[in-house]
């Protein structure tokens, strides 16, 4: 964790809270690859049955945002593929606790934390918990709606209809164990109607988040607290596989010393350590079997690594506020020639920001272990550096400053 942010009053954000987690929400559903909207189907149904249980509109409200995160503890799409190819796999616990921890240490989504805690407790052993009873109703509604989504998610778009009783029975089945009576009861009049099926395929997701997308919920915040917001993001980045571990932290890290070596503003200092630690957001959506392919990468499997930064841009680009972040971070394998990606922004167009970001990227990648190769040395990341100077990917100035502090900067790739 970084631990050393310098306080700042320098400048405050105006952020919607609203905007941040559906953003989040959507990096999560990256996980999944090819099967999307699994926490926005969660929610939704969480929501109904919240309704129908006669919860306020303030408290449905929150378990549908409860539903959204709920997997926030899962970046693998190995783990993601337990969750949902078996109904009550063994080692499910272990994903609620990390997105519990993640969730607890931002005072915005602490609220959430406990009920993603306990989010695949059975019933029977979660009744018995000393906990507030709320905090029990919210996280078995969740893993109510969750397993219901695992049984429909094969019939989306399809069969839906023709399967809703099956899945009803299955669920009610488990009343008592698994899920509270009363809750079950709730889910089995929301699921009568066929509008409680229907609306959870992809296009009625879609216009429904929409919809909620014209509600403001705008809050000036600190660069402190945008800064754990970063870190929350980045650390489940992060924690995808051991070989992106700490790369986020170590980009965001030589990313702000560049900044100050060039005498840039306190608000960019800010703003490109954050954009150093979301760089990599759209890394979520690419199957772990090709970050961690110890032999050389195919053609398609190229392709597929070079849809992240695009996939990074689009989700911090729909917070209003972030606009400059999400181009600093998304532009990060952009060249100097043109010929980066996605954009294929020319130097003209690309701002020194991203130019810093890009080259703390490769040095930071350089000197860390990866599943093709170990560790290089710092002078043997320097030669690649310069060498991508002369062939038009990296900015020269920025190469130089990182040569003349190279020992500063291996010292920061790794700063937690």
């Amino acid at each position: 964790m970084i631990t050393n942010i310098t306080k700042s009053n320098e400048f405050n954000l105006q952020l919607d809270f609203k905007q941040v987690i559906y953003a989040l929400s959507d990096s999560l559903d990256f996980v999944g690859v090819d099967e999307i909207h699994h926490g926005k189907r969660v929610g939704i149904m969480a929501q109904e049955c919240a309704k129908t249980m006669g919860m306020s509109e303030a408290q449905s409200k929150h378990v549908f945002e409860i539903g959204l995160l709920h997997d926030c503890g899962v970046s693998s799409t190995r783990v993601h593929q337990h969750l949902v190819s078996e109904f009550d796999w063994s080692s499910s616990q272990i994903h609620c606790d990390t997105g519990f921890e993640l969730l607890n240490s931002v005072e915005f989504f602490r609220p959430m934390a406990m009920p993603i805690k306990y989010h695949h407790t059975h019933w029977q052993l979660l009744q018995d918990l000393d906990i507030d009873e709320k905090i029990k109703e919210y996280a078995n509604i969740i893993y109510l709606a969750d397993r219901v989504d695992v049984l429909g998610a094969a019939h989306y778009g399809k069969d839906i209809l023709a399967a809703k009783e099956e899945i009803r029975r299955i669920v009610s089945e488990k009343s008592g164990e698994y899920f509270a009576p009363h809750i079950n009861e709730a889910f089995w009049e929301a699921s009568q109607k066929q509008a409680f099926w229907l609306s959870l395929t992809p296009e009625h997701i879609m216009h429904f988040m929409q919809n909620l997308s014209n509600e403001r919920n705008s809050k000036l915040i600190s660069p402190e607290e945008l800064m754990e917001i970063a870190l929350l993001f980045s650390k489940i980045v992060d924690t995808k596989s051991p070989f992106t571990m700490e790369h986020s932290f170590g980009v965001a890290k030589i990313s702000r010393y560049l900044a100050e070596k060039l005498n840039l503003s306190k608000e960019v200092l800010y703003k490109i350590e954050i954009a150093g630690l979301l760089h990599d957001l759209g890394k979520l959506k690419i199957p772990d079997e090709i970050l961690e392919k110890t032999d050389k990468l195919t053609e398609n499997e190229r392709g597929i690594i070079q849809i992240h930064s695009f996939e990074t841009y689009e989700i911090l680009s729909n917070i209003t506020g972030l606009e400059d972040i999400a181009r600093w971070a998304a532009y990060h394998h952009e060249r100097a020639d043109g010929k980066g990606y996605p954009f294929q922004i020319n130097k003209d167009n690309l701002e020194i920001e991203s130019k810093i970001i890009a080259a703390s990227d490769v040095f930071q990648a350089l000197v860390q272990n990866r599943p093709y190769r170990p560790a290089l040395s710092i002078p043997e990341a320097l030669v690649i550096l310069n060498e991508m100077v002369i062939d038009g990917s990296l900015d020269s100035e920025i190469v130089k400053i990182i040569s003349e502090n190279s020992i500063e900067c291996h010292e920061l790739a790794f700063q937690r």
